[in-house]
């Protein structure tokens, strides 16, 4: 070896019993901080308390599986009992009855594992993890939430807080049909009246589809009870019952717009029409809408009038009667017109013909030609 790494050797050497003159105790300290660090978090492992668990399950599932106490709540129970009525009133009203195809979603307040979104089956049962089938239907959310809770208490859990919401509504259902905007099924989440169902049905029929008429008949399982009958409305059978659309909308009787149940089917009918043909200006069908009738001369009016050669000493009115055969009934309509015959009412589905006259055609036709013969001169001169 070459003297100079040989001196080299020498100062590094020197530079090292230097460094642990100045600190002699840094190796000692980390040693020392290291085994200090491991006997705190072997002392925190010793000290921590296990998680407990129910007894009454240990034996069904091993020790990973454990489901955890359920924590104090933090609340009194009148407070969460009014914030889950309050969570619950926009979906499901207080009084509704849980059926059959009904979808409910059970949660367990810090269980997740138990958490469910259930159909109720058609014999009214559902079935949910560890308490196996409950009876549902014919329970409120709020008798359902006390059950559960009650069923969980006994066995598997300390104090649960459950939580009910009907997320999809399948066996109250309200048909609607006829003359309005979205006919179908509706189902009742909440108390409705009639005003209410039509409103969801989109409302009456516009006259660009199919105008309402003057009633709608509402049908109900199990007839109407002691329903007090009003003005306006006319109990056909024990099952069906006539109101009218008009009196229900502007009379403000709140007796016309009764509460509508479960399984109820709503009639609307459609607007009746009168036929107005002939030697008219304007023939066509007039929707009556929610009038009682109409008369001659409102249909005439609706038609834009009469034609020059209309004959109207031989109009007539045809009309089905109850057999349903056709009456003829003439009528004067230039009598009608002066004002000394009094004007007719025309019943639904009339049809009110104006014949044209021969004699005013074959006038008209002469006096078309003899305008246009003259012109014709008249030009031929100049």
């Amino acid at each position: 070896m070459s003297a100079r790494w040989k001196n080299s050797l020498a100062i590094l050497t020197l530079c090292l019993a230097l460094m642990l003159c100045v600190f002699p105790d840094v190796g000692k300290a980390e040693e020392k901080g290291g085994q200090k660090g491991g006997q705190e978090k072997s002392t925190t492992r010793g000290t921590e308390s296990p998680q407990t668990v129910p007894t009454e399950i240990t034996d069904e599932f091993p020790v990973g599986d454990m489901l955890p106490d359920m924590p104090e709540p933090d609340s009194s129970p009148s407070d969460r009992s009014e914030r889950d009525a309050g969570s619950r009133s926009s979906v499901a009203g207080p009084d509704y009855l849980i059926g059959p195809e009904d979808v409910l979603e059970v949660e367990v307040f810090n269980v997740p594992e138990l958490k469910r979104a259930v159909r109720v089956s058609n014999d009214g049962m559902i079935g949910l993890a560890l308490i196996g089938q409950v009876k549902a239907a014919g329970l409120t959310v709020d008798k359902l939430r006390g059950l559960l809770e009650s069923r969980y208490g006994e066995t598997y859990l300390q104090k649960p807080q459950i939580s009910v919401f009907v997320t999809d509504f399948r066996s109250q259902s309200v048909s609607v049909v006829g003359a309005v905007e979205k006919p179908g099924m509706y189902q009742l989440w909440a108390p409705r009246n009639l005003i209410e169902i039509i409103s969801m049905a989109g409302g009456l029929a516009k006259k660009s589809t199919a105008t309402a008429g003057r009633t709608l008949v509402i049908t109900r399982k199990g007839g109407f009870g002691d329903l007090q009958v009003v003005e306006g409305m006319r109990l056909l059978a024990d099952d069906k019952l006539e109101i009218e659309i008009r009196k229900l909308l502007y009379s403000q009787d709140a007796g016309l717009n009764i509460a509508i149940k479960p399984f109820d089917t709503i009639s609307v009918s459609k607007a009746d029409l009168i036929y107005v043909v002939g030697d008219v200006r304007k023939p066509a069908g007039i929707v009556m809408e929610d009038r009682d009738e109409l008369t001659v001369l409102q249909a005439l009016a609706m038609a834009e009038g009469l034609n020059r050669t209309a004959s109207k000493n031989k109009a007539k009115i045809f009309r089905k009667s109850e057999d349903g055969g056709k009456i003829e009934i003439p009528i004067k309509l230039g009598d009608i017109l002066k004002g000394k015959a009094p004007d007719t009412a025309l019943a639904a589905n009339d049809i009110l013909f104006i014949p044209d006259s021969t004699g005013k055609i074959m006038a008209q036709r002469a006096l078309d030609t003899t305008i246009a013969t003259v012109s014709g001169i008249i030009i031929w001169r100049r």
